[in-house]
């Protein structure tokens, strides 16, 4: 598995304390990624940086600026649900 990553200027303190989750961590992001919603799902390319929160998550893909949200299983793979547009919009929504 690949390094967990931290999006650039970001400590995992200041993502704990934005989210207000203290267990927040970086996790690997080699993982199977599909995106769902009522009327689709399709799987995604392995994201860039992946954040866990219990059993949500935010990722970032490689080829954009998004943060996805989405739930994360026990497994490791992660079903995204809904979009944010920066990162401490996203944090703040958890």
């Amino acid at each position: 598995m690949a390094d967990a990553r931290l999006p650039r200027g970001w400590t995992l303190q200041k993502i704990r304390d934005v989210s207000g989750v203290r267990e927040a961590v970086a996790l690997a992001p080699d993982r199977p990624v599909q995106w769902v919603s009522v009327t689709e799902a399709h799987e995604m390319q392995c994201p860039e940086i992946v954040l866990g929160f219990h059993s949500l998550c935010l990722l970032k893909p490689v080829d954009g600026d998004d943060w996805y949200m989405g739930s994360l299983y026990d497994d490791g793979s992660i079903d995204c649900w809904t979009t944010c547009g920066d990162l401490y919009e996203a944090l703040s929504d958890l």
